[in-house]
């Protein structure tokens, strides 16, 4: 599938508008920073060699000359033999190469005792260290996170390039299907897997189109495609299956839509399809609402990143230990939903008692998918498996206090 999906060109956006997306141009710095020599520290700005005597038995003082602080103008050149009071993020004045903290002194009038020596630059943040004007900041393919967002605006730098977020229409079909609020009649349900579907696309940061669900019929099956056609991706749920009334394939071929491979060998999610429109991808996953979650974090959610602009759009798997031992009946990898929590030095899986495809139970506080392999009948407790961390993150009773000494 993967192929068939690329980023589908760039758009200009304010910063403010810019957290989630994925660059598309190089950034380069406009200026240093810091723009200039300034202070880390409040204390007082000196010429290291006027104080390289200084110590706790010994103080050393000087005239203090004026006062550096955080917005106001440069202050004049500081005299051999003399201080200059600086505060935090206050410019340098010319000549002074170091400061002494406000805890190493004691101000008598307009005098400074210095306490404590101060060699060269210390306590001095010097102009560029941090970046050089005309140095990459970030790359195509880079997404902007609150750091990235805060690098780009200390660089006033209020617009940027990101790839453009494509549009992805969901259609549900089945005649059962009901949307929240409406009334529930005999054998209707609520159809959950689209605000499922919707909430990991906004997840991803595509545009989610939701279309109306359309009845079991080809004719409304393949009128809802025309319309879902109109967006970048196409995603499917239900109808492509086996039964009398899965009517998505013989939809497909009527539309115009060219099959690319029905059926993957995994659980949940074997009845998945792919197919293309004129190159638009289509995919058709599974109506039970496991199987469509799973094969959407597995198969779908890698190939809009990479529509996204992401180079890397696989998720990382973890090595993990089994809690319990586990029999399944082997021949399709199976993907498992499990609460991973830390145990030490690793991550131990504890895979929930219900694995169909249908119980929507059994995802709700779930933070991994454990991949088992085809091959084996029964795994053991302890046995090493990988996972992919999902959801709200690995568990734990310890908290950052238990770290912090």
């Amino acid at each position: 599938m993967l192929p068939a999906f690329a980023p589908l060109g760039e758009e200009e956006v304010h910063l403010t508008e810019a957290s989630g997306r994925y660059l598309s141009r190089k950034v380069r710095a406009r200026f240093d920073s810091p723009p200039f020599d300034n202070s880390a520290m409040d204390g007082y700005a000196v010429r290291a060699s006027d104080v390289a005597l200084a110590g706790p038995d010994h103080a050393v003082e000087l005239p203090v000359r004026g006062e550096s602080r955080a917005g106001a103008p440069l202050a004049g050149p500081l005299e051999p033999g003399a201080a200059c009071r600086i505060f935090t993020g206050a410019p340098m004045p010319a000549d002074a190469d170091a400061v002494v903290i406000q805890e190493d002194t004691e101000r008598i009038g307009d005098r400074v005792q210095i306490r404590e020596a101060s060699p060269k630059s210390k306590h001095v943040r010097a102009q560029g260290s941090d970046v050089s004007r005309g140095a990459l900041l970030l790359r195509p393919g880079d997404r902007l996170w609150p750091g990235e967002i805060g690098l780009l605006a200390s660089q006033n730098i209020d617009r940027v390039r990101v790839y453009r977020r494509p549009e992805v229409a969901l259609l549900s079909t089945g005649d059962e299907l009901r949307a929240l609020g409406e009334d529930l009649g005999p054998g209707a349900i609520v159809n959950s897997n689209v605000y499922v579907l919707t909430e990991m696309l906004r997840a991803l940061g595509v545009v989610a189109v939701t279309l109306p669900a359309a009845p079991d019929s080809l004719p409304a099956i393949e009128a809802a495609l025309r319309k879902a056609l109109e967006s970048d991706v196409v995603i499917t749920m239900g109808g492509v299956s086996v039964g009398a009334y899965d009517f998505v394939h013989e939809a497909f071929v009527n539309v115009g839509i060219e099959p690319g491979f029905w059926k993957v060998r995994i659980k949940p999610g074997k009845p998945l399809a792919f197919a293309q429109f004129e190159g638009k991808p289509v995919i058709g996953i599974p109506g039970n609402p496991i199987s469509a979650m799973v094969t959407f974090e597995i198969l779908v959610a890698p190939c809009l990143r990479k529509m996204l602009g992401d180079p890397r759009p696989h998720p990382q798997p973890v090595l993990a230990r089994l809690r319990d031992s586990y029999r399944r009946r082997p021949g399709r990898v199976e993907i498992a939903r499990a609460t991973a929590s830390r145990e030490g030095d690793e991550i131990v899986v504890a895979l929930h008692d219900r694995q169909g495809s249908g119980s929507l139970p059994s995802f709700v506080g779930i933070n991994a998918l454990v991949i088992l392999p085809s091959d084996k009948a029964e795994l053991a407790a302890g046995e090493q498996v990988e996972a992919l961390l999902w959801g709200p993150g690995l568990m734990s009773d310890r908290t950052i206090f238990d770290v912090i000494d």
